[in-house]
């Protein structure tokens, strides 16, 4: 029973994470460390071991929705490859700086950090920046089914350090970054919302291998929590592109916002408990 709980997790994860672009360890992490009291085969598990299993698992949720968004033609790649620049060593740094958080640090900054993007994007519409502040940088265009032109870009500069935050932050919490990394490219760089989701689980994938061969040679990984959770996980990177292309832009990121919210109390509550 355990163990199909686990899988079901997984199941969970990859599904919300495919949706979203989140990647999944926003449910993965939250989930182990809550079932940790109540499973016999979690007992032990720590803050860091969440992590780094969440992001083994994260690499499959990441290739396998990578690979739906591909056959629907939603991935940015070039835009994915700069971004993943700053990433990659951020996500590189972040893991090294998960040893010094215990489990209920983790759970408050963690629930602290959902419910700050959760409210960047309730404010997305006036945050969002004038075409021409992007004209210099690097601007790309998108069309959808419906003939419309949309025009997104940024500075590969800035978009490096804005990245590279992100990465720190998935490295550190073992989320993939993607809950950061969509509202900064909905809100900063002006991209579609399913172009940001497709395009956020790419980069996920690529910044959540750095991270991984990080925590794998901290020790941080427990291969039987990841073997459990990689199928469902894949299964759900599959379905969640599915069901991304049926909603339209403003139902993804209300959806966005409620389940961050969620999961960010309730993190904070358990690390105060």
């Amino acid at each position: 029973m355990e163990w199909i709980l686990l899988v079901l997790v997984g199941l969970l994860a990859g599904t919300f994470g495919s949706l979203l672009g989140l990647g999944g360890g926003i449910i993965v992490v939250p989930a182990l460390l809550f079932l940790t009291p109540y499973l016999p085969i979690l007992q032990g598990l720590t803050p860091q071991v969440a992590v780094g299993t969440s992001l083994v698992v994260i690499i499959f949720t990441g290739l396998s929705s990578t690979l739906a968004y591909m056959k629907y033609e939603k991935v940015d790649y070039k835009s994915g490859f700069l971004l993943f620049i700053g990433s990659g060593p951020g996500a590189l740094i972040g893991s090294w700086v998960n040893k010094s958080l215990n489990h209920d640090s983790f759970s408050v900054y963690f629930g602290l950090f959902m419910i700050g993007c959760s409210i960047l994007l309730f404010f997305k519409d006036r945050m969002k920046p004038k075409q021409k502040d992007r004209s210099s940088g690097y601007v790309r265009s998108y069309i959808n089914d419906k003939g419309e032109t949309y025009t997104y870009g940024f500075h590969p500069v800035f978009g490096a350090i804005i990245a590279f935050g992100v990465g720190f932050l998935s490295g550190l919490f073992g989320i993939g970054g993607g809950s950061l990394m969509v509202p900064a490219m909905i809100m900063l760089f002006l991209f579609p919302p399913h172009i940001a989701v497709a395009t956020s689980m790419f980069i996920i994938f690529l910044s959540s291998i750095v991270s991984s061969v990080t925590h794998i040679t901290l020790g941080n990984v427990n291969w039987v929590y990841a073997l459990l959770l990689i199928p469902g996980a894949w299964f759900g990177g599959k379905w969640g592109a599915k069901i991304n292309q049926r909603l339209k832009s403003k139902q993804i990121i209300q959806l966005l916002r409620i389940i961050l919210v969620i999961v960010g109390v309730r993190l904070i509550i358990q690390g105060l408990a």
